[in-house]
């Protein structure tokens, strides 16, 4: 019997336009009456999903930074994991040395660091996530004891799959993956969204038997092991498409919802967008 439901969020929960569809939306309202809790698990920020809950409507725990950070539906810290902070100013040189066509991006806690906010790519990350970037000093940042729970490069998908390598072999306390074929994400070596996923378990005394995954990319790897049903969208590569139990859908199908709503809920004669089970969602 599933306990708790964990996504992905982008090229999962969200369609390709970085939007819940309204479907989407009336399945989390519905599962969540059901006492069943929905945790998403992102890269993002903690910024940068708040929009998407308080779109639909919701209040529920999340997993930030791709299991560095674990917060409650109110904001309460259940598990935080941040970078070393001798290593973080070793990876900080060889990436302003040696990736200079790279961007970088420092997040610690609530806080988002660029060199330049005005930058194309992350501007780009600005639209699609809502939250605001700061300029600041990274080695200045550090210096005052604000360590990263993640450092994110921007850069060619070249240069990403590149730098994955490479980083990883000469950083090996870090936790080094692409999350996207242009975004390379850097936390520490315990962290993972499996990682994040214990931390959330833990607290609502649930088995990883009792839980379900829904993801799309490499950075949800560990997720889907652990879990004891996982769902590969229908958009994520083959190799993802492997590890999972379930495929479903492309999250420009539905794919989250329509899974869900067979697998959770007893289908109805009207088919997803019947108003007897889903009402009206505003999201506008």
């Amino acid at each position: 019997m599933i306990k708790i439901v964990f996504s992905d969020i982008d090229g999962t929960f969200l369609t390709p336009d970085s939007k819940v569809s309204p479907v989407t939306a009336a399945v989390v309202k519905k599962l969540l009456a059901k006492d069943i809790p929905l945790v998403l698990v992102s890269a993002r920020m903690p910024e940068a999903i708040y929009p998407l809950t308080d779109a639909i409507g919701i209040k529920i725990p999340i997993i930030s930074y791709s299991g560095a950070l674990a917060l409650t539906e109110t904001g309460e810290e259940l598990g935080s994991v941040t970078m070393a902070g001798a290593d973080t100013a070793r990876l900080l040189k060889v990436l302003t040395e040696e990736y200079s066509d790279a961007v970088v991006n420092y997040y610690a806690g609530h806080h988002w660091y660029v060199k330049d906010v005005t930058n194309e790519r992350v501007q780009t990350e600005v639209r699609i996530t809502s939250a605001q970037p700061q300029n600041a000093s990274f080695e200045e940042r550090l210096a005052a004891g604000e360590v990263p729970h993640k450092i994110l490069l921007m850069a060619e998908p070249e240069l990403c799959e590149r730098a994955e390598r490479e980083l990883s072999d000469r950083f090996p306390m870090f936790h080094v993956v692409r999350s996207a074929a242009f975004l390379l994400e850097i936390m520490d070596a315990s962290v993972s969204k499996a990682s994040g996923i214990e931390v959330m378990l833990k607290h609502f005394g649930f088995r990883a038997e009792e839980s379900l995954s829904f993801g799309d990319n490499y950075n949800d790897t560990e997720m889907l092991a652990l879990t004891g049903r996982s769902v590969a969208m229908g958009n994520a590569p083959d190799d993802i498409k492997k590890l999972a139990t379930d495929i479903t859908a492309s999250n420009a199908e539905d794919g989250l919802a329509k899974f869900l709503e067979q697998e959770i809920f007893a289908s109805c004669e009207e088919g997803m967008l019947c108003p007897k089970c889903f009402g009206k969602v505003n999201l506008s």
